[in-house]
């Protein structure tokens, strides 16, 4: 038996001493419990480095890999740069071969424009060449003329030939003109009186003037100038004594130079003879004052001819201005016709618009209305019927 505070177990009771046991057993559990917490705590601080150690060596393996990746990304970066700038060079080099070829392209084009256009200049000398040979034998050819009189004076003719025919209409003048005193003039021009038909003569002191540009010293010059001073002299006199006729020719006469430069030596060096010319009614013209000279006689003739048509001109206008009045008067009966044309349209458009409506009322049936309006229709017929 035990006593227990108050109670008292009696250990022969077979529930006593199951509840021992029970008891016993807790506290063996219980026991057992204590001794696996302790020794769970010291294999916990005995595994803690091991962790820690295992938790750098994971963080060395992940930085492993996180520097194996970087050193793929750079890698594959180094190859992408190496590609783009592979493909970039291979790109430079392919328009730095085009250009090279395009330059080599245009050097040749350009070469050969060259070469052509050298070629053509080339052409084009040879083609001078052949000229000025051609020219030294006209020169030749012209020193012939101007050496002889009668071709020097062919050729004087000749040039004022081309002058007044260019210059003045084919009526208004003739060449190798028969005077009444039986002199040939080279050219007459009929001017209206006043102050008449007037004498042109081409004349060419060449050789006077050959030998004052050829002299050397002042006796030469003396000589050449006196010898050029008679020979003008002469051909005005010749002039003035040929080829003013009274009542017939002009009271003047021109003495053609077809020489500038023999123009320019007289005014510039014998103006006296010049005055000469004027006082015997004598005046001396080059091809350029001669054609200037002929534009102002053209301008004559002209005016004389526009004074000869005048009453013709008068005529005509006079009928102008009739066939303008009759033209008037016709345009107003035209308008007046239109006018009557646009009224008739006008009523013709109203009969219809009136036969439409008519038969559209008959095409819908509508003889109401069709029976009310047959009176106003006939009026308006009638009128049109009566205005007609």
């Amino acid at each position: 038996m035990i006593a227990l505070g108050g109670v008292t177990l009696d250990l022969n009771d077979p529930l006593v001493l199951a509840g021992l046991g029970g008891v016993a057993v807790v506290l063996l559990i219980l026991l057992l419990l204590v001794m696996t917490v302790r020794a769970a705590g010291r294999s916990a601080r005995a595994v803690e480095p091991l962790g820690q150690l295992a938790r750098r060596v994971q963080a060395l393996s992940d930085g492993q890999e996180r520097l194996a990746g970087g050193l793929h990304h750079v890698s594959e970066a180094q190859a992408a740069s190496q590609s783009a700038m592979i493909q970039l060079m291979e790109q430079r080099l392919a328009e730095v071969q085009e250009r090279m070829a395009e330059n080599l392209h245009g050097s040749a084009r350009r070469t050969a424009r060259s070469l052509g256009e050298l070629q053509e200049r080339l052409q084009v000398i040879d083609k001078a060449q052949a000229n000025i040979t051609r020219l030294s034998g006209d020169v030749l050819s012209l020193q012939d003329i101007l050496s002889n009189k009668q071709t020097r004076g062919a050729f004087g003719e000749i040039q004022l030939n081309d002058i007044v025919s260019k210059a003045l209409p084919s009526d208004s003048y003739t060449l190798q003109a028969t005077l009444s005193n039986g002199r040939r003039a080279d050219c007459l021009i009929h001017l209206p009186n006043p102050p008449g038909p007037i004498v042109v003569d081409a004349k060419f002191p060449l050789e006077g003037y050959e030998a004052l540009r050829r002299a050397e010293g002042p006796e030469q010059t003396a000589r050449a100038s006196q010898a050029f001073r008679l020979s003008v002299r002469k051909h005005i006199r010749d002039i003035s004594d040929r080829y003013l006729i009274e009542g017939e020719t002009a009271d003047g006469a021109l003495m053609f130079l077809p020489s500038e430069a023999i123009y320019a030596e007289l005014h510039a060096n014998f103006p006296e003879l010049v005055r000469e010319g004027f006082t015997a009614r004598v005046w001396i013209v080059s091809p350029t004052t001669c054609m200037a000279t002929l534009n102002t006689m053209r301008a004559i003739l002209k005016d004389a001819r526009m004074r000869a048509q005048a009453g013709a001109i008068r005529k005509e206008l006079h009928a102008l201005s009739g066939d303008v009045e009759r033209l008037s008067i016709r345009v107003g009966n035209l308008d007046r016709h239109f006018g009557m044309a646009a009224k008739d349209i006008e009523e013709i458009r109203i009969s219809a618009d009136k036969a439409g409506k008519r038969a559209r009322r008959l095409d819908n049936f509508d003889f109401e209305e069709l029976a009310e309006e047959p009176l106003a229709l006939a009026e308006g017929d009638g009128r049109g019927a009566n205005r007609e």
